[in-house]
């Protein structure tokens, strides 16, 4: 998993609240167990109309905001069913951190898992970062995960809070496996030692 340490990328606005995770990317696209390539189906019943065409009002149709690293949400993102093609989605589009007020437990867990930084902050910051957000190609917000403060395009800051585990995780790029190996690095270096002295012809 990539590393998540300092971030600065354009932030598109998506006031919408209840954004669930069909919306995010629909079930018709769940038959792949691959990560890669949904990225292009993120959002699509939003992003495109029946005949496959783009519809421009779409935030991230938008020329400032096609390549947005960060999204600003409303209230309740990711509810919804549990599918974690969500997170996969909006990794392989390219956004590393999404901004609400509140998360969907499922989806806020997946993140971690698959290298997003969510963060919950108040409802007026929320909406601070909302405008900002909201001035197209100026949109930029840099989200430092090691002092857990985010940036806005005037020097402004907002702290936010983040579990110590979870952060390590992020700082260290650790998903499951990776954390399975860290804590047991020693005794599989062990292992293969003894292995290696016991039957050298292996």
């Amino acid at each position: 998993m990539e590393k998540f340490t300092n971030l600065t990328g354009i932030a598109a606005p998506m006031p919408l609240v209840n954004i669930d995770t069909d919306m995010i990317i629909p079930k018709q696209f769940l038959k792949t167990i691959k990560r890669t390539g949904l990225g292009a189906n993120l959002f699509d019943e939003m992003r495109f109309d029946r005949e496959g065409s783009e519809i421009e009002d779409f935030v991230l149709n938008q020329p400032a905001y096609r390549k947005a690293e960060i999204l600003v949400a409303g209230d309740n993102f990711g509810c919804g069913s549990s599918r974690e093609h969500a997170p996969w989605a909006l990794l392989d589009f390219g956004i590393r951190c999404v901004i609400s007020t509140s998360f969907a437990d499922i989806f806020y867990n997946n993140c971690f898992k698959n290298g997003i930084l969510p963060i919950v902050l108040p409802k007026e910051d929320v909406d601070k970062l909302m405008d900002d957000a909201s001035r197209g190609a100026n949109a930029t917000l840099t989200v430092d995960l090691e002092s857990q403060t985010i940036k806005g395009p005037d020097g402004g800051e907002i702290a936010f809070d983040v579990d110590p585990f979870r952060k390590h995780c992020l700082l260290n790029g650790l998903d499951d496996i990776g954390l399975t190996i860290e804590a047991a690095a020693s005794a599989i270096d062990a292992f293969e030692a003894k292995a290696s002295s016991e039957r050298p012809w292996v």
